[in-house]
């Protein structure tokens, strides 16, 4: 291992909050921000950092709430999906990141689309792996429990049928769930996330992001709009048997984007669990292409 590929672990200060991050490779090198999903942290990325900080600057923080990042209570800290993304985008500030590639995946896409939209000039390319930006990526039996959670915010036994989605058998189920080799999953990853899941109100923070997740849709066109007008490169790697995001929330990047390279693995929700020398390939490819490299 090179010294450009170990894996520093830091801790930031954005406003009150530790922000917690990974960070591996050249500071002079094109940046790529990794956003993580729910249940996890940027533990997701453990094995994909090493494989791009050669050449790439790779960045990969926790959001409040979620990995070693502060867990303000909810009375001191709105935790919605504005607020996390204000929050990263404040950390790529006080980190220096000026322009990156982003790597969406799950709750990493609605939090980086904020960021995109909002910072066009930014964004150079966008590796998306089950990141939604489409209706029909949500139009499943999966989120019926949720959508009737948005339409009933104030129902407290709309609030409680979701905490199954908060013990370890519902994340072991996401990591393992459309996996045709089980034995590829590392049981470390759902042990981590469910130890941080597990913390006294935690709880409720997911539960208060569960009910946030529907201010995404309505963005929808809006992030739609940046796709056609900014035209970013974009590289699908879709794990095609996730049944949370399946291939249906796919497909619709190919009516949006000119420069798109599309890829469905036969994976699950945590494709880099399986497939993640394969990612890692297609990712230096499509990024030496469209961003360059050290």
């Amino acid at each position: 291992m090179t010294r450009s590929t170990k894996v520093a672990h830091r801790t930031v200060k954005v406003g009150d909050l530790d922000v917690f991050y990974r960070e591996a490779g050249p500071k002079d090198a094109p940046g790529v921000l990794l956003l993580h999903g729910f249940p996890t942290s940027s533990q997701m990325f453990r094995n994909l950092i090493p494989q791009l900080a050669d050449e790439y600057r790779v960045v990969a923080p926790d959001y409040p709430g979620f990995g070693h990042s502060s867990m303000p209570p909810r009375e001191q800290f709105r935790y919605t999906f504005d607020s996390l993304a204000t929050v990263i985008d404040e950390f790529t500030e006080v980190v220096g990141l000026q322009r990156y590639a982003l790597y969406v995946q799950d709750y990493g896409a609605p939090v980086g689309y904020r960021l995109a939209s909002q910072h066009p000039e930014r964004v150079t390319a966008i590796v998306v792996q089950n990141g939604n930006a489409y209706d029909e990526g949500v139009d499943n039996d999966f989120w019926e429990p949720i959508k009737a959670y948005w339409k009933e915010p104030d129902s407290r036994e709309r609030r409680d049928a979701l905490r199954g989605f908060l013990k370890y058998e519902a994340t072991r189920w996401q990591y393992t769930v459309g996996v045709t080799n089980p034995e590829l999953v590392s049981p470390d990853g759902p042990a981590h996330d469910q130890f941080l899941l597990d913390r006294p109100g935690n709880d409720e923070i997911q539960l208060d992001l569960f009910l946030s997740y529907g201010s995404n849709p309505p963005r929808y066109p809006e992030w739609q709009a940046y796709f056609r007008t900014h035209q970013p490169p974009v590289l699908i790697v879709w794990g095609k048997n996730d049944p949370i995001f399946p291939p249906a929330g796919a497909e619709p990047y190919r009516r949006d984007l000119k420069t798109l390279e599309f890829h469905l693995l036969d994976a699950g929700h945590f494709a880099l669990e399986t497939h993640g020398d394969e990612i890692a390939g297609l990712m230096r490819d499509f990024l030496g292409k469209h961003v360059g490299k050290k």
